[in-house]
């Protein structure tokens, strides 16, 4: 009995040495991506290429051997880290990766953005002439509309909260806005490398005064002498939210 014993606490030691972990190694922050600054010139020469395959050979193996390191990352990496704010934008910031800017894209029929909306923070009224978006909170809460063309004369209005998500039809004017006090953010995938982006109202007050004018029909408010400074204070992109909200948050000037 006693060899026994012996025995089996030596096979009782060995088996917990044996299913002792091993350690592992430290996994390290991977380093930023730098945007493409020739992105442009890469995705011209691209469209030359008459495949995928042909167009990631141009890309990643320019001289027949696949590029390494840093050379590669910054081709197969698109770091969101790079966004700040568009000038004059005010509420948060956002970047999309499209061919002009990570040109791996080329020929391959999508894109990606990602925001960050301040509190209040309004993604003003666009429309992407090219593209249908599925979009996808990852924090706090969004307010989303879209309107679609004519035909279809409802406006679609829904709440978002953490990884919910809803669609904007290629062509529809839609928008995004925090509702609440704390910071908001969304990832949104577009069916395009080359999505385009037009903001509605900025884009309608480039139009002729006149046109303006009879569009809008207010002409004895909005005229020649005055249309120059209804342009200057439409916001850019992300703007400042409505009143209510900036003065619940304490954020109204």
């Amino acid at each position: 009995m006693l060899v026994n014993s012996i025995i089996f606490t030596a096979l009782a030691s060995l088996l917990s040495v044996e299913a002792a972990p091993t350690p592992q190694p430290s996994v390290s922050t991977p380093a930023p991506v730098p945007l493409v600054s020739n992105a442009a010139e890469i995705a011209s020469m691209l469209k030359t290429e008459a495949s995928v395959v042909d167009r990631l050979e141009a890309l990643l193996k320019p001289n027949g051997t696949l590029l390494t390191g840093d050379a590669l990352r910054d081709l197969t990496v698109f770091d969101f880290n790079n966004q700040a704010p568009a000038a004059g934008a005010k509420g948060g910031s956002l970047l999309i990766a499209s061919v002009d800017n990570f040109p791996i894209l080329e020929g391959l029929g999508i894109s990606t953005g990602v925001a960050f909306i301040e509190p209040c923070g309004l993604n003003i009224p666009h429309s992407h002439p090219r593209a249908s978006e599925m979009l996808t909170v990852i924090e706090g809460i969004l307010d989303a509309g879209f309107v679609q063309e004519n035909g279809f004369s409802t406006a679609i209005e829904t709440q978002l909260g953490t990884f919910q998500a809803t669609v904007f039809p290629m062509g529809s004017i839609h928008y995004q806005q925090n509702p609440t006090c704390s910071n908001a953010t969304f990832v949104a995938a577009l069916g395009s490398s080359d999505p385009g982006r037009s903001d509605i109202a900025t884009n309608f007050w480039m139009l002729p005064s006149s046109i303006v004018n009879a569009t809008l029909g207010f002409p004895n408010t909005i005229g020649g002498d005055n249309i120059d400074q209804w342009r200057d204070v439409l916001p850019v992109n992300l703007a400042a939210g409505v009143d209510s909200c900036l003065k619940k948050c304490g954020l109204s000037e």
